[in-house]
């Protein structure tokens, strides 16, 4: 099983990035996926899901809503998360998980950083 996210870097506030979750190992068309941030000395949070099969389900964190979308390529099983208008604040280790009851798989994160 694997999780491997790609796509972040540093970005000048304003900016975007396109992050991708690869996935492999397992089906992931029937699992909900998320993505997670975890900034130095917080504690990881939320960003965004997507329910699986049909992705209808989307769900936002506050701070990105309006910037940020979630969408998923259930037959090329990769995730993504387009980030636009980009600050200061979102700078942070970028986590892809996906979960289906009580089994839930992690990536090893990826550093975004938006700064001038």
């Amino acid at each position: 099983v694997q999780l491997v996210e790609s796509g972040g870097g540093l970005v000048q506030p304003g900016g975007s990035l396109r992050l991708s979750c690869a996935i492999s190992g397992f089906s992931f068309s029937n699992f909900h996926m998320s993505w997670h941030r975890q900034a130095p000395g917080k504690a990881r949070e939320l960003v965004a899901v997507i329910s699986g099969t049909d992705s209808r389900n989307i769900v936002y964190a506050d701070s990105v809503k309006g910037r940020f979308t979630i969408s998923r390529d259930n037959a090329g099983k990769t995730g993504y998360l387009q980030m636009n208008s980009l600050k200061p604040e979102d700078t942070a280790i970028y986590y892809c998980k996906a979960t289906l009851g009580t089994t839930t798989y992690w990536g090893q994160g990826t550093q975004v950083t938006v700064s001038s």
